[in-house]
C-alpha cells in the first residue's frame, strides 16, 4: 500500500475504485480490462487490487452487444433508444480463479444450454440439427443462433419448423436461421436434403443428429424398414455419409449423436453372441417399441465411436451424449400409456433448456471462439468510452 501511495493509486474510496486516467472495458468474450489513457496502455490486471475479472451473468433485457467499425465493442439500449462503451453487467463482475475448476464442478444437471455458450461467440459456424422444430432440438438451435451461428433447421414438418424460426428471430431478430425439409424416415428425403445442403456452398461445422421418435406402433417406412430403427439410426447414419465430405473441407468439424442411457438396455448379438442384423429392423411379431428405441440408441452408441475413429484424424470429431434422466418433451406423443407416465413425473422432470446443455457442453468444449482468454496484452482502441 505505500508503493500505491506514494503513486497516487490509493486515493479513492474504494478499493475497486479506478484512479485517475483509468477506465474500465469488456471484450466480446466477456472478459474484464483497464485502460490507461494517460500512458496510451492496458492491461488485464486492476491496477489496484491486481485482480482479474470477467462480467457475470446475460446482459440486462433489452441490451444488444455490437461491435463498431474499429473492432470495439460497444451496446445498445433498445428501451431507452442510446449506446454505450461501458458494459451494463460491470457492476455485477467476478474474480477470475487463475485455478480454473474442471467441468463437473462448474456444470451440473441444472445448467441451461445458454449459461453452458455464455460469453461464446459462434459467429461464421454453421450449424445443422435436425428435429429441431421442438424439444431438445429446438432449444439447442435457438442456443447456437443466440450466440451467432447461422443455424439450419432440418424438420419433416415445415410448417412446424417455420413457426421454430420465427420463435428464434424474436428473441434476436439478428439470428441467422433458416429452415428446410428433412424426413429421416424417407431415405430419398435424405438425398434431396444433402443435396439441397450443398447447393448452398456453405461449410458445416457443427451437425446434431437430434431427430429421434420413441413408443411407436410397428410400422415399416417406404423403404421397407422399420420405421424406429430408421428415423432414430439409419436416416442419420446416411445423412452422415452424405455430408461426409463437406464436414471434412469444414474441419475443425463436429457429429453430435444425441443417444441414451437407455441403449445399456439391449443388445444385438444372438445367442451365441454373433451380431444379428436381424434385430435391428424388426419383424412386427418380434417387435416391442422400447426394445426398438434401446437398439436405436444403441446403433448411435456404436456408429458415432465409428465415425470419430475413423474421421478424427481429418479433423472432424464426433460425440454421443445422453440428454439426462426424466426429460420431458414431446418425443412421448404417440402412446397413450408414456403420456400418462410422463404427465404423472412432470413435477420431476427436466426442461428443454436443461436437457439440450450436453449438446452445447460437448460442442463448447470442441470448438474454439473468436475471442480468446486474456494471456497477452489486452486490447487497445483508443478513445474514451462514453454515450453516443
Amino acid at each position: 500500500m505505500a508503493a500505491l501511495r506514494y503513486a497516487g493509486l490509493d486515493d479513492t474510496d474504494s478499493e475497486d475504485e479506478l484512479p485517475p486516467g483509468w477506465e474500465e472495458r469488456t471484450t466480446k468474450d466477456g472478459w474484464v480490462y483497464y485502460a490507461n489513457h494517460t500512458e496510451e496502455k492496458t492491461q488485464w490486471e486492476h491496477p489496484k487490487t491486481g485482480k482479474r475479472k470477467r462480467v457475470a451473468g446475460d446482459l440486462p433485457y433489452g441490451w444488444e452487444q455490437e461491435t463498431d467499425e474499429n473492432g470495439q465493442v460497444f451496446f445498445v439500449d433498445h428501451i431507452n433508444k442510446r449506446t454505450t462503451y461501458l458494459d451494463p453487467r460491470l457492476a455485477f463482475t467476478v474474480d477470475d480463479n487463475p485455478t480454473k475448476p474442471t467441468t463437473r464442478q462448474r456444470y451440473d444437471g441444472s445448467t441451461t444450454a445458454m449459461e453452458i455458450l455464455q460469453g461464446r461467440d459462434f459467429t461464421g459456424k454453421v450449424v445443422l440439427v435436425t428435429g429441431a422444430n421442438s424439444g431438445i432440438g429446438f432449444e439447442t438451435a435457438k442456443s447456437f443462433a443466440l450466440h451467432g451461428a447461422h443455424v439450419i433447421l432440418a424438420c419433416r414438418n415445415m410448417s412446424r419448423a417455420s413457426e421454430a424460426v420465427s420463435r428464434i428471430l424474436e428473441e434476436w431478430h439478428k439470428a441467422k436461421v433458416e429452415a428446410m425439409t428433412l424426413d429421416l424416415a424417407v431415405l430419398r428425403s435424405v438425398q434431396h436434403f444433402a443435396e439441397a445442403f450443398k447447393a448452398k456452398n456453405v461449410p458445416l461445422h457443427i451437425l446434431v443428429c437430434n431427430a429421434g421418435t420413441f413408443a411407436l406402433p410397428w410400422s415399416l417406412t417406404k423403404d421397407g424398414l422399420e420405421t424406429t430403427f430408421q428415423v432414430n439410426h439409419l436416416g442419420h447414419f446416411y445423412l452422415v455419409q452424405l455430408l461426409q465430405d463437406v464436414l471434412c473441407r469444414s474441419a475443425p468439424a463436429r457429429v453430435i449423436v444425441v443417444s441414451s442411457e437407455s441403449h445399456r438396455f439391449t443388445d444385438i448379438n444372438d445367442s451365441s453372441g454373433k451380431l444379428d442384423l436381424s434385430r435391428l429392423s424388426l419383424s412386427s411379431s418380434d417387435y416391442w417399441a422400447m426394445l426398438a428405441y434401446n437398439r436405436s440408441k444403441l446403433c448411435n452408441i456404436l456408429f458415432s465411436n465409428e465415425l470419430h475413429r475413423l474421421l478424427s484424424p481429418r479433423g472432424v470429431t464426433s460425440n454421443a451424449l445422453h440428454p439426462g434422466n426424466m426429460m420431458f418433451s414431446a418425443i412421448h406423443r404417440n402412446s397413450w400409456v408414456y403420456k400418462l407416465l410422463f404427465t404423472l413425473a412432470r413435477p420431476f422432470t427436466k426442461s428443454m433448456a436443461l436437457g439440450c446443455h450436453p449438446v452445447s457442453h460437448h460442442q463448447k468444449n470442441g470448438c474454439t471462439s473468436s475471442v480468446a482468454e486474456p494471456g497477452g496484452q489486452a486490447p487497445w482502441t483508443g478513445s474514451a468510452a462514453e454515450w453516443r
